[in-house]
Order: C-alpha cells, then structure tokens, then sequence
C-alpha cells in the first residue's frame, strides 16, 4: 500500500455498487474482503492507518443474503454490524469521515400511521424491531458506525440492480426468465423504489465530495414507486416482449425464510435538503440499464 494518503477509500470495492465507483473514481483505494477483513479491527486499522481529515470512506461492504440470514445470524452481524462499527472507529481516529450505505429493510415494511407516504429517516422509531435478520443487523449496524463515530453519514437505499445479463439481481433474473418461461409469477404487494446501482454509485460520490452532510441520515433511490411485479412487466417491456406474461401473485403465496417489507418506499426529502441532486424516475433508469445492458458482471 502507499504511503499517500487517499481521499477516497471504497470498502467493498468489487461489489455490485462498489465497482461503479471504482470505475468514477481512477484514485481511490480500493479495498474488497482480499484486502482487508472488516470484521478484525486490527486489519481496519492498519488498512485505513494513513486517513486524514480530508478522506472519506464509503462502506459497500455487507452481508446482503437475506434468506441465508436468517439461519446465519453470526456472519451477518460480524460484517453488517461489527465490520462498519470497526470502519467508524478508525475514521473517528484520523478525523476522517464514513459513508455507510444501509437499506429499506431498517423499517419494519409498515405505512408510518397507516399512511401510504414515502419513509423520511425520522420515520423510523428508535425502538425499531425490523422483521428480518438482515434488516435487525444492518440497523445495528447504522447505530454501531455511528457511535463509533457520530460524523458517520448514513445513506439508505432499496431495490438495487445492475440488470447485466449473468446478473442476480431482479432485473437480471426477469431478464432470464424472460428467456426460459412462457409465463413469470411475480408478488404485486410488496411495493418500493428500485434503485440503478450505476446512480446510486454516483451519488455515494455526490455526498463523500459533500463534508456538511457529516452526521446526517439520508434516502437515496430512484424517484416513484412500484410493485415488483409493476417492474417485472417494466422489463418485459423494455426488453421487447410481452408485458402480460408477468402474472400477479401474493407474497402468501411466495413464501420466503425471511420476511420482506410490503412498504419501503423512502423519501427523497432528507437527500434534497442537504442540496444534492434527486436521482432520476425509476423507469427512465431502468430504461438507461437495459440499453446499456446493465453492467458488466466481470472485474
């Protein structure tokens, strides 16, 4: 490693998002799980020892397995919860600053006061109980990095996708089984904002170049709503084929080992007021990955 400092350090740097800045940021320290385990807060500290004031740290890294979690609780709390508390202490030691990317499973997938209105970050009460193991240890993990280090920016997001050919992510999977089924049977009650990883890379950048949102909580997806089913036709359409293929189906129907949230739609408010940029309407990025063909798996 160089004795240079670095502004920029991306965690979890071959990742789905993690590469995407990799690819805007030529001069930033790159660290995937080959070159540091976050879990062992010897290895952060060494990894992260030549941080100053001036850095910044965006955490990619996480345990993103949500059925596999709920039976493998310890993995998921060594890296969604350990990992980012021990990241936090090294930035709170050389005075640099952490951007820890969360998710929509922090909330417990219900309308705050039974309102269908999309979930400010004060929506989330401090007694929380999320469903899922994955969303109890990411919310642990918000709470961890941040005592660790109160100057911890905190970004949400949902709905993540490349949509590349190869992929695993939902669109990817819609793609494919476009090509192998007559037929696709896709849940219409669960509803949020699905999120292009190459914006969401973009706008990590957007809030590491931005000192003043230290502290802050933030929501970050594509604009609008919709049902994973809505998007499933969504893709069927951008790719050409027959919207009418995507059947509705329940989630009763489609039982899975960990509960998803049948609301996480989040607001772009806090995000606006601390003078960043809206990301675009969900179809028109949608629209943008699948002639770009989503993203190389690769790399």
């Amino acid at each position: 490693m160089s004795d240079a400092a670095p502004d920029l350090v991306v965690v979890g740097a071959r990742g789905q998002v993690g590469r995407l800045i990799a690819a805007s940021a030529p001069d930033a320290l790159l660290l995937d799980r080959d070159e540091v385990d976050i879990t062992d807060a010897s290895a952060v500290e060494r990894a992260l020892s030549h941080l100053h004031p001036g850095s910044t740290v965006i955490n990619c890294a996480a345990h993103t397995a949500v059925d596999a979690a709920e039976t493998d609780v310890a993995a998921a709390e060594a890296i969604n919860v350990t990992g980012p508390a021990n990241l936090a202490r090294a930035t709170a030691t050389t005075g640099a600053r952490l951007v820890h990317v969360s998710t929509d499973y922090v909330f417990d997938g219900t309308p705050p006061s039974g309102e269908r209105r999309p979930l400010e970050p004060s929506d989330l009460a401090p007694d929380a109980e999320p469903p899922s193991v994955y969303g109890r240890t990411k919310l642990a993990g918000e709470r961890a990095a941040r005592a660790a280090d109160p100057r911890t920016t905190i970004v949400r997001t949902a709905w993540v996708y490349t949509g590349a050919a190869g992929g695993t992510d939902f669109v990817a999977t819609m793609r494919r089984l476009e090509a192998q089924r007559d037929t696709v049977s896709v849940v219409d009650d669960q509803v949020g904002s699905p999120t292009f990883a190459a914006d969401l890379a973009q706008a990590l950048l957007a809030v590491a170049t931005r000192p003043s949102t230290a502290g802050a909580t933030l929501h970050a997806t594509n604009a609008g709503a919709c049902s994973w089913f809505e998007l499933a036709r969504a893709v069927f359409a951008g790719i050409g084929a027959d919207p009418e293929r995507v059947l509705p189906t329940t989630t009763a129907d489609f039982p899975r080992p960990a509960p998803r949230p049948a609301w996480s739609v989040l607001s772009s408010r806090s995000w606006e007021d601390a003078g960043l940029t809206p990301l675009r309407a969900w179809r028109s990025a949608l629209t943008a990955a699948l002639a770009a063909d989503g993203v190389p798996q690769g790399g």
